[in-house]
């Protein structure tokens, strides 16, 4: 039997996770980059061919460059290969939680119809919409991400940078996802036998919480000091549009109806895990 053919595009942090994983299951797998030099990659310019073999298609895409204002890059370029792509049976967009928008720390599950409250988020219920036109004739599954942190990408590496700051907002919490949890969940999500129409997920862990309570956990784990306690007042003024656009929303997002669907429970159901398995593993790839 032929291997099932998946297509990202966007092999960055959590597109080469899932790649990893999808290979691991016995998939053959094609990623897109700007330049071709690694094996089982193409130009995006180039990836018309790659789309007509595919059985499953995943967009990792993001849409915070300028040059994204005027929508998702890979529908700009490709939707109709896409939509007459021969093989083509399941298609994975990675979103984003924002666009549930600002619930003054309320919580939201899969079906809370998104209400964004920044360009960022309209520009990414935008694209969910336009990707959720092939619903029509194919699986189409929008991944909505919560803030996502895994090895090279943790509270971890500002620490050792001495970047990291320890800001407190009263009753700001979010949810996380690992990296690693998020390639099991496209994995789950693509090894199901579904018919054409469109699912929203979402890739939360279990246990929201705030910013300044993650950091002293990595600092603890680490065996340093966690830097010095800033009140969000002060620290506000220095920020620049994207952070702050982040501590002006305020929501908790909920995946028990994901997790069920996909028939799984997170590896990593809260920071604490999450923590402790990126010391471990990069334990593992550091030398004696």
């Amino acid at each position: 039997m032929t291997a099932p053919r998946l297509l990202i595009f966007g092999l960055g942090y959590c597109g080469a996770a899932a790649a990893g994983a999808a290979r691991a299951a016995g998939f053959a797998v094609t990623g897109t980059a700007r330049q071709a030099i690694e094996p089982d990659t193409v130009r995006f310019d180039a990836a018309a061919p790659a789309i007509a073999e595919a059985t499953h298609l995943l967009s990792t895409v993001p849409l915070d460059a300028p040059e994204h204002a005027h929508g998702d890059p890979v529908l700009a370029r490709y939707a109709d290969a896409i939509a007459a792509a021969p093989q083509l049976r399941w298609i994975g967009y990675l979103s984003s939680t924002v666009v549930y928008g600002d619930r003054a720390g309320g919580w939201v599950d899969e079906d809370t119809p998104p209400a964004p409250s920044q360009m960022r988020g309209n520009r990414r219920l935008a694209a969910e919409t336009a990707w959720c036109v092939f619903a029509g004739s194919r699986a189409v599954d929008v991944f909505r991400l919560a803030g996502i942190y895994g090895p090279g990408r943790s509270a971890f590496d500002a620490l050792r940078s001495g970047q990291a700051r320890r800001i407190v907002k009263a009753g700001h919490e979010f949810g996380r996802i690992h990296r690693d949890d998020i390639a099991a969940a496209v994995l789950a999500a693509m090894q199901q036998d579904r018919v054409p129409g469109r699912r929203i997920l979402n890739l939360a862990d279990d246990t929201p919480a705030d910013t300044a309570t993650v950091i002293e956990e990595a600092a603890r784990l680490l065996g340093v000091p966690p830097p010095p306690a800033i009140a969000f007042a002060e620290a506000a003024a220095a920020m620049g549009p994207i952070a702050r656009s982040f501590w002006e929303e305020n929501r908790k997002v909920a995946s028990r109806k994901t997790q069920s669907m996909l028939g799984l429970a997170w590896r990593y159901p809260s920071y604490r895990e999450g923590l402790r398995a990126i010391l471990r593993e990069e334990g593992a790839d550091r030398p004696a």
